[in-house]
Order: structure tokens, then C-alpha cells, then sequence
């Protein structure tokens, strides 16, 4: 081996790891520490603003669900078709997160569903302000449902808490089986891993127990449902899924002195 620097003392190229240390990233001229810093100060900040939030969500008996994916997973088609769907039961209502453009919330706005666009120009995730704004646009009725388009993005969204109930992964299988691992912390952080576009699978490679074996890695507890947007299939039971979240929230609302006998 080398004295020198412990290379080996071969030419074979070595894999670079800037994700370890206490703040799990790098950035130049700054220390772990001072990372570590920055980081508790900015989540310490949007937390109060979260809990604000869910606060607010949990006196109207709102369900509030954060869906994030990377760009491409068919996000938008599958919120499309699940309010189209859904404003048939209940009131829905949708926050579109991107960095520019309208493009989403006006293919929400053509099923009929309330939203407001959030663009974050150079930012790479929603954050609790942006959401209190948006619900103040929005005047959510009680008992509802609001979707929260994140900005497609597997990192960032993942420590952001807008105060929502639960956060929904989507993965297509146009994607790789092995996301869960590439980004572990957005599958650790969901509560449900949805696997869309499966009407494309007998053209593809994508090998499902893989990517489910993967997702359970790193989170064992995670929900996990096939569908697809494009057909309907499998969305009988992301409709379960939220209908029974939907009840849960509702009966925990907060209900004024007497009102149990009215």
C-alpha cells in the first residue's frame, strides 16, 4: 500500500463519498458542524410553521397528503384523475408545487377542483409558509381533502414537514426498481409507495418485488399499491387508502362542548 495517501498503490478509480459526516452533505468552505447549524435553524423554523399548519388541518378535520416522486412518474395525471374522482365524494382542493409555470394547477382547475399554483423559482421543494399562504387562497371547507403536489424532486421535499397527515411516494416503472435506495430518505419518510404506470410493464424491464423489496429496506412499515393512472387499474384502492386516512382525521376534529349530543 502507499505511505503516501493509502491509495492502494494501483490506478483503479475510486468512488467519492460527499453524503458522510454528521450533516450528511457537503458544501465548500463549510464545516459539518456549521452545516449541522444552518440545517436545525431552517427545519427548527419551518417545523413552528408546520405545526401551525396541522393544527388548523386538524380543527377542520382536513386530510392533508404531501405526494412527492421525481419528475416523469405520471405525479399530476394520477392527482387529476384521483380529484376528478373524488370531488364526487367529498371537497377536494390542490396545491401545485414547481419552480415555474401554471401548467399543473390549470390541468387540476379543468376537472373542477380548486387550486393554487406555488412556484419557488430556484427552490427545490415546498415549505410549511408556502402551504399556509396557499390554504389562506384556497378557504379549504371542513372535512375535505387537500392534495399537495410537491416539486419533482426524491431529495429535498423529504425534510421539508408542511404539516400534512402522511407523504405518498410515487415511483412509475419507467424508472428504476433501485430508487428507494438511490434516495432513501424520501421512502423512509412516506407512509405510502405507490407504483405507477403498470399498464407499461409487459414492455419493460421493471422488476416489482425488486423495487418492493427495496422499499421495505428502508422503510419495513410502508404502504405500497400498483396502479395506473392512464387505465384506472389499481385505483380503487388509492381511494381506499385515502378514504380510510379521511375518516381517521375526521374523527379526531375537535368538536365544541356538547356538540356529541346534537
Amino acid at each position: 500500500m502507499c505511505a503516501v495517501c493509502g491509495c492502494g498503490g494501483d490506478d483503479k478509480p475510486r468512488d467519492l463519498h460527499f453524503g458522510q459526516g454528521a450533516a450528511g452533505a457537503h458544501l465548500p468552505g463549510l464545516s459539518q458542524a456549521r452545516m449541522v447549524k444552518i440545517e436545525r435553524d431552517i427545519l427548527g423554523h419551518n417545523d413552528a410553521l408546520a405545526a401551525e399548519n396541522r393544527k388548523r388541518f386538524a380543527e377542520q378535520g382536513v386530510l392533508v397528503l404531501n405526494l412527492v416522486s421525481s419528475p416523469g412518474s405520471g405525479k399530476t395525471t394520477l392527482l387529476c384523475r384521483t380529484a376528478a374522482d373524488l370531488q364526487l365524494r367529498y371537497p377536494v382542493a390542490v396545491v401545485e408545487g414547481d419552480q415555474q409555470t401554471s401548467f399543473d394547477a390549470d390541468r387540476i382547475r379543468a376537472t373542477g377542483v380548486p387550486a393554487v399554483q406555488v412556484n419557488t423559482g430556484k427552490g427545490c421543494h415546498l415549505d410549511a409558509l408556502m402551504i399556509g399562504r396557499a390554504v389562506e387562497q384556497l378557504g379549504l371547507a371542513d372535512e375535505s381533502v387537500l392534495f399537495v403536489e410537491n416539486v419533482g424532486n426524491l431529495v429535498c421535499p423529504a425534510g421539508f414537514d408542511l404539516g400534512e397527515a402522511a407523504k405518498v411516494v410515487i415511483l412509475s416503472v419507467t424508472e428504476g426498481e433501485d430508487k428507494p435506495l438511490k434516495y432513501p430518505d424520501m421512502f423512509a419518510a412516506a407512509e405510502l409507495m405507490i407504483l405507477n404506470k403498470i399498464d407499461l410493464l409487459p414492455y419493460l424491464s421493471f422488476d416489482v418485488e425488486r423495487s418492493v423489496g427495496f422499499a421495505r429496506q428502508v422503510n419495513p412499515g410502508i404502504d405500497l399499491l400498483n396502479v395506473s393512472a392512464t387505465t384506472g387499474q389499481g385505483l380503487d384502492g388509492w381511494y381506499d387508502w385515502i378514504e380510510q386516512r379521511r375518516r381517521q382525521v375526521v374523527a379526531a376534529r375537535p368538536r365544541p362542548a356538547g356538540a356529541e349530543g346534537r
